[in-house]
């Protein structure tokens, strides 16, 4: 079952990674696209168990920052999406989250992890980010994420569920 698991996720973020760079920036709003790979780790952390959900985020943050066009330094996104893997899944604390819970999930985990993402590139001078335009690359990423959840959160977390019954919560 665990390898199955393994399958399913890897896919998943392969499809949200193809969508989120292929299709999505050309509905970008103010250069900012929803962060599919993330809605990905959020389900992943919302129905299995921790480690699975953070080893998911490390990989699928990699993939996004090794995927055209990445051009900032590697392991940014890695770090954000297994931080945000990390908050998902203690948001789960072994009981089923409400459909509120899973919304105000999400918006943390965005904020959070796209947060995470730009403050680093201001520490690492990446000449595209700045203390200005921080502000509001951060709340466009909120919105886009949390206007995506209803559809793309509840098919991720039964596919997930269906995979690891020993361990699913919804």
């Amino acid at each position: 079952m665990s390898q199955l698991r393994w399958v399913v996720a890897i896919a998943a973020v392969v499809v949200a990674l193809v969508v989120q760079v292929t299709l999505f920036p050309h509905v970008a709003w103010h250069g900012v696209v929803p962060n599919l790979c993330l809605l990905v780790v959020v389900a992943a952390a919302l129905t299995v168990e921790a480690p699975f959900a953070l080893l998911l985020g490390f990989a699928a943050g990699l993939t996004l920052d090794l995927a055209p066009p990445a051009d900032h330094v590697a392991g940014r996104w890695a770090l954000a999406l297994t931080i945000a893997a990390f908050l998902a899944a203690r948001v789960r604390q072994d009981q089923k989250p409400g459909a509120l819970a899973v919304v105000g999930t999400v918006a943390a985990a965005s904020f959070v992890a796209t947060s995470l993402f730009a403050l680093s590139g201001v520490l690492l001078k990446d000449p595209s980010m700045s203390i200005a335009g921080l502000l509001e690359v951060v709340l466009v990423a909120v919105v886009w994420d949390v206007l995506l959840t209803p559809f793309v959160l509840p098919p991720l977390m039964r596919l997930f569920s269906r995979t690891s019954p020993q361990w699913a919560t919804t």
